[in-house]
């Protein structure tokens, strides 16, 4: 079966659309606050330059979103499906980072459900990679289920390697847990 890597998805919160090579300003709009990135591997990337090798990295991924506030109609954030592994059967989904004014709401849960009621029309198990470093990101994901299964030292496109925690949601959990708040 074939995997649609950037489909458009939608909720009541948000909605999310293929990234394109011209939604790079207004992408770096939000990026380019350096609280978002503080417990990020690459804690640079609010930085022009270092931006522009993650956006590269993202289009040329083919499977990279932008991220809306659907009462707003303003963008929000990034976030992808790599990694695509049809003999494991999963997918990655990673590269996520929404405005702080969207921290601590229901906006990284809605784009995650989304995500993964779409992956798991195609695969049995998702992966996130989270930095070490970044808590933020790992009770996030605790929250939604992910039990970590590993660590690994990965590197970002065009950036030195660090060490990520390998997090995993399979589709027998998730179908069980998904609407759990």
């Amino acid at each position: 079966m074939y995997f649609e890597l950037q489909p458009t998805l939608e909720d009541g919160v948000i909605k999310i659309e293929p990234l394109k090579e011209d939604d790079f300003e207004r992408l770096y709009r939000v990026a380019s606050d350096p609280l978002i990135w503080e417990q990020h591997p690459n804690r640079d990337r609010y930085k022009r330059d270092v931006f522009a090798t993650y956006f590269k990295g993202a289009i040329e991924s083919g499977g990279a979103f932008l991220v809306f506030d659907k009462i707003s109609g303003e963008p929000i954030g990034s976030s992808r499906y790599s990694g695509l592994n049809e003999k494991k059967n999963a997918v990655e989904i990673g590269y996520t980072f929404l405005a702080r004014d969207y921290w601590g709401t229901t906006y990284n849960r809605a784009l995650k459900t989304l995500m993964i009621d779409h992956a798991f029309r195609f695969v049995d198990k998702v992966h996130f990679y989270i930095g070490a470093v970044n808590v933020r990101s790992q009770k996030s994901m605790e929250k939604l289920g992910g039990k970590k299964i590993g660590e690994v030292e990965m590197e970002y496109y065009g950036e030195t390697s660090k060490l990520n925690f390998i997090y995993e949601i399979n589709k027998e959990a998730w179908v069980g847990n998904a609407k759990v708040p």
